[in-house]
């Protein structure tokens, strides 16, 4: 899994499911990412409200797909609901190296501990920290810092590993065999970990 630099850029992005699993449909059918970006631009596939908006839902949808091996779209396209959400969770996760760091430190650990309970706090104490270890991260807002919270919950609730109480309660997923399988044979065993709450 490579890590890459702290990113802001979740403050614009949603959890985009629907979008993660149609470009998946179009890659396993035999498209290219190249391809679907051309039918994206004609067609509007996800139906965004704008040009800008479509090609920026592409971007990181397609961003997320790429950081998985593209040994995942049979898995992915054979799977339920749920695991299938789970892989684009885990796509998210391994794009964005800040949102991995928050499901690691702070969800996994929650589940580890025994705590079921996701509170804003937890939010925040999360993310002062990263303040002190991180000279970009340091350079942000109170309202950034905030607008990040809120995309975190709302992806984890999409995902299905939160409901919407508050504090959220997290809901431990169990991995589908051939998902977990998938995962530590490409190399993701800390995916594997932040998802089911283990050392």
């Amino acid at each position: 899994m490579n890590r890459r630099e702290y990113s802001a850029g979740a403050v614009k992005f949603s959890f985009w499911f629907m979008e993660f699993k149609a470009v998946v449909k179009l890659l396993s059918e035999g498209m290219t990412l190249d391809e679907v970006k051309e039918k994206n631009q004609k067609e509007n596939i996800f139906g965004a409200p704008t040009t800008l908006r479509a090609g920026q839902i592409f971007s990181t949808v397609s961003a997320r797909v790429k950081a998985l091996d593209v040994s995942f779209y049979s898995i992915f396209m054979d799977s339920d609901l749920a695991t299938q959400k789970l892989f684009a969770l885990a796509g998210a996760m391994a794009h964005d190296t800040l949102f991995f760091d928050f499901v690691y430190e702070v969800v996994r650990e929650k589940m580890i501990i025994g705590s079921n309970e996701l509170s804003d706090s937890d939010i925040n104490i999360f993310f002062r920290n990263k303040q002190l270890q991180d000279e970009k991260v340091a350079k942000w807002t109170d309202a950034t810092l905030n607008r990040l919270g809120r995309t975190y919950k709302t992806m984890l609730f999409e995902a299905g590993m939160t409901d919407k109480g508050t504090p959220r309660t997290i809901l431990k997923p169990i991995l589908d065999p051939a998902m977990e399988h998938w995962l530590l044979d490409n190399g993701m065993e800390p995916i594997v970990k932040a998802l089911t709450g283990v050392r």
